[in-house]
């Protein structure tokens, strides 16, 4: 294999937040061998940064879902597709007759109408400001990376289908964590970030590991040569993997590079 593609929360970090010491030294490990561990996330790159910067990936990470790719030592966006402004503006609008204001990303920032216990969790969570604008509708001038509504998961299941009939095949839409959906460019996946990335390294797809968890790690590891899923991940995406491994609270991730570092000749 040529390389490692890795979803972060739930496959790589558990709730705590924490790389593990064994997964530490596997990526360590793949990075002596020549082998790069790269990440592919649905987090804002401010966010994710201290997690590369900790571990010491210097590889572009692939963001937000895959409409961004950013160069971690510049902070440079070497890939950038945002969702349109248009769809972005008939979003809010839906979700707003379904009593819910998403979060809005713009600028690696992350904006929303008021703060709320969801807000106040989620930059907890993610040791991020969040800014509060008021009306959205009447704030957002520009196209954002992408919106997240964030609500219990049996409501986002219930609003679900009532916001993919309103925006049809101008928007992708994902869940992340269980209470997270996910709208975005519909051009743009882990998948396609993904093979920007190995593109640019002159990796080939097909000599990709990929791990994750979720529904939005499904073309993450439909774009790679070998997908492991995380057990008691999302049904989709083990019902589309090569192999399963263990969550991060045992280190799953680190036992197939292990693994497949020890098979090299």
């Amino acid at each position: 294999m040529q390389a490692f593609a890795c979803d972060l929360d739930g496959t790589l970090i558990g709730p705590n937040g924490v790389v593990g010491g064994r997964t530490r030294a596997a990526i360590a490990r793949a990075q002596s061998a020549g082998v790069p561990v790269l990440i592919a996330t649905g987090r804002m790159f401010r966010s994710v940064k201290r997690y590369l910067d900790d571990v010491g990936l210097l590889e572009p990470v692939v963001c937000y879902q895959g409409a961004a790719v950013v160069d971690p030592p510049s902070g440079v966006f070497l890939l950038h597709r945002p969702l349109a402004l248009d769809v972005a503006r008939d979003a809010i609008a839906e979700l707003a007759t379904l009593g819910i204001s998403p979060n809005v990303y713009v600028d690696d920032q992350l904006y929303v109408a008021a703060e709320n216990d969801y807000t106040r969790r989620y930059s907890v969570f993610q040791r991020l400001p969040v800014v509060a604008v008021g009306d959205l509708l009447a704030w957002l001038e520009r196209p954002p990376t992408k919106l997240v509504a964030v609500a219990e998961p049996a409501v986002l299941a219930e609003i679900r289908p009532q916001l993919e009939r309103r925006l049809g095949a101008r928007a992708f839409l994902t869940t992340s964590l269980p209470y997270m959906l996910e709208i975005g460019n519909p051009e743009v996946t882990k998948g396609s970030g993904l093979s920007f990335v190995t593109e640019r390294l002159g990796v080939a797809l097909d000599r990709v590991v990929a791990f994750g968890d979720g529904e939005n790690d499904v073309e993450l590891l439909e774009a790679a040569g070998f997908g492991v899923a995380v057990e008691g991940g999302h049904p989709r995406l083990r019902a589309i993997a090569d192999t399963t491994c263990s969550g991060p609270a045992d280190e799953g991730v680190a036992s197939v590079i292990e693994a497949v570092l020890d098979s090299k000749p």
